[in-house]
Parts: structure tokens; C-alpha cells; sequence
């Protein structure tokens, strides 16, 4: 099994990278975690994340000899822009999202989810609704991580060489935040008590895994990240 980080963007105001991640497993299912934001933004100016035209999700698989219709999985921590904006290219796969994230997007309680739904609720995407931490394939489970938002996951892949990574994401985006009790809440986590709880799931997680921990957005660590074309193994 092979997982490549990707960054795809960076956050406008801040530098932070915004990445996808690519999961290749031994028997040929290709996963993909996040499809970042929307590639029609690469290149514009005034947008929240920034990223160069070529940069985006679709030209950075295409570099590694995939296209969409190869994905078989796409893992969505959340449906927010920077993670939720082409959802809509991978027609082929099967999305994988907690029934309740779903069901609050869907409802239109997280107003900024809005911003990306004609990707994320695209025609004939097919999704499968989880409800909790859930094994997709061996070596590859979802971990249920609200606070952020309301069915945030986060994903732990068991590596056989590296050992076990659990990719965060915007659970605990930077190292700043791994502890529980007094991280900051940032202006986008919307349950300061939920948030605590999942960070300190996690950091439990990981410490039961002996997992390094990807953050979401820290760009101090992805400075020092093993990324595309290199993967961790």
C-alpha cells in the first residue's frame, strides 16, 4: 500500500497548504481522500485558497498516470470548499461521507458548504453514508471526527513499511492544536466541545497506533513531508 500527500493549493491569507491524498493499495483500488478546491480557481486571483493553473487535483493525478475514472473511492472529511470542490469529476467513484455531515449539508444548516454544492451534490454521484469510524478496505478507516463541523472524518491507513499515518485534516489542522484541552478553536470550528473531544480521540488514536499524525494545514510539517512524487509505503 502507498499513500502520496498532495498538496493541491494554499490557503490565501495564510501560506497553509491545502492537500488531497492519494491512497494505492495492493489490490489495485485507488482512494482518494478530498478533491481540494475548485479547479476553476487556479490562477484566480481574490479566491481563499491560491494555487497555480496545473496545480489542481485532476493535473496532479494526471502526473502520476491516473485519471478520474480510475479513482474507486472518494473519501470526503467535509464537503467545505477547499475539500469539497471536485467532487463532480469523479463520477466513476464511490464517495464515502458520514450520514450526518451529509444530512446537515444537504439541509443547508453549514452555510458554507453551499459555496461548493454544485460539485458535491453533482447528478449521479453515488454515495455511500457511514455512521461512524468504519473500515473501507483493510488497512484504510474512516475516523469520525466532528466539532469542525458536524461529521467531519478523518482517515487512519496502515502502512506496512512506514507504519500508520492518520491524516487529520481539518480535525486538528496544525501541531498547535493536538491538545485537547487547551488547542485553539479557530473561526470555522463550529463546536468548541466536539472539537476537544475528536482532538483528543485522535491524539488517543494515535498514540494507541503509534501513528505519525498529518495535519491539516500546518505548513511548518509539510516543509519537512515526504510529498508526490515520493509517497510514504
Amino acid at each position: 500500500m502507498r499513500l502520496y500527500l498532495l498538496p493541491v493549493a494554499e490557503v490565501a491569507a495564510t501560506g497553509a497548504p491545502v492537500p488531497v491524498y492519494l491512497i494505492r493499495t495492493d489490490d489495485g483500488a485507488d482512494i482518494l481522500v478530498d478533491t481540494g478546491p475548485p479547479r476553476q480557481w487556479a490562477g484566480e486571483d481574490g479566491r481563499p485558497t491560491r494555487a497555480e493553473p496545473g496545480q489542481d487535483v485532476v493535473s496532479v493525478l494526471r502526473l502520476l498516470g491516473l485519471r478520474p475514472h480510475d479513482i474507486d473511492y472518494v473519501i470526503c472529511t467535509h464537503f467545505d470548499p477547499d475539500h469539497a470542490g471536485n467532487h463532480d469529476v469523479f463520477d466513476c467513484a464511490e464517495f464515502l461521507v458520514q450520514r450526518d455531515h451529509d444530512e446537515a449539508a444537504r439541509a443547508g444548516d453549514v452555510p458554507r458548504l453551499r459555496l461548493c454544492r454544485p460539485s458535491w451534490d453533482s447528478p449521479g454521484l453515488r454515495y455511500r453514508l457511514l455512521d461512524g469510524d468504519t473500515e473501507v478496505v483493510p488497512g484504510v478507516t474512516v475516523v469520525e471526527s466532528s466539532g469542525h463541523v458536524t461529521g467531519h472524518q478523518s482517515v487512519l491507513v496502515r502502512l506496512p513499511g512506514s507504519g500508520p499515518v492518520l491524516l487529520a485534516a481539518d480535525a486538528i489542522p496544525e501541531q498547535a492544536a493536538g491538545a485537547a484541552a487547551t488547542r485553539p478553536i479557530y473561526p470555522f470550528d463550529l463546536d468548541e466541545r466536539a472539537t476537544r473531544d475528536s482532538t483528543a480521540k485522535l491524539m488517543k488514536l494515535a498514540e494507541a497506533e503509534r501513528a505519525q499524525v498529518i495535519f491539516g494545514h500546518d505548513a511548518r510539517q509539510w516543509r519537512a513531508l515526504e510529498i508526490w512524487p515520493r509517497y510514504l509505503g
